[in-house]
């Protein structure tokens, strides 16, 4: 059977990885990606949209999609701001989650980060848990969130602390065992993987992958 992905967030580090791995999977036969501005890419099965973020709720004409893959994120330093933070991370989820229930989704997959907790003192860890919060309360048969702790992977834009951090986060890795496991650091285009996997899996209903999730689903 035939399937259409709508992704949010190709140009990202996930994201990236999210939408060549749907390109190259024969069962998603169309693939429409969701931006600001066009992407480097061109493919026969991918049509890109480039939209207003921020509007949104006005976008009408998209065609019917089965699975939305939002890998949309940010950071409080490139945002600028906490409330430009909270558009993006926030607003910008939510309403490309409202977009795929008009354009028919069932299943939204959605990358958050460990510790999402909307009663979080820490406001990154609030808004994230916010989001997860609001994406539950719409009408999807099944919600995947998937929360990866420390990132690894080749970004386009060089981030000094994750530069220093990355040789660290793999000298650290083997010692976070039992209920640490959850922090390990864990490679983009493992939880990418991991998304495209869980897609085309009959799940239903809401569901949390951390890491020892993420890496079986990863590699499964």
């Amino acid at each position: 059977m035939s399937r259409t992905a709508l992704v949010a967030g190709a140009s990202g580090l996930v994201g990236g990885h999210v939408l060549r791995l749907l390109l190259a999977d024969d069962a998603f036969t169309r693939v429409v990606t969701l931006a600001r501005r066009p992407l480097s890419i061109q493919y026969t099965k991918l049509e890109q949209r480039v939209v207003d973020m921020g509007a949104l709720d006005a976008l009408s004409d998209l065609p019917h999609v089965d699975d939305v893959f939002c890998c949309l994120g940010t950071t409080i330093k490139t945002a600028g701001s906490q409330a430009a933070f909270h558009k993006v991370d926030y607003d910008y989820v939510v309403g490309v989650a409202r977009a795929g229930l008009r354009a028919g989704a069932t299943r939204f997959l959605l990358v958050t980060a460990i510790g999402a907790d909307p009663a979080s003192r820490i406001f990154y860890s609030r808004v994230k848990g916010e989001v997860e919060r609001a994406v539950r309360e719409l009408p999807y048969e099944a919600v995947q969130i998937f929360r990866p702790s420390f990132l690894m992977g080749d970004r386009r834009e060089a981030r000094l602390a994750e530069r220093l951090g990355v040789p660290v986060a793999r000298l650290v890795a083997p010692l976070l065992v039992g209920p640490l496991r959850r922090y390990r650091p864990v490679h983009a285009a493992d939880v990418a993987r991991a998304m495209v996997r869980i897609a085309k899996e009959d799940l239903r209903g809401p569901s949390v992958l951390e890491y020892d999730d993420i890496i079986a689903a990863a590699r499964s």
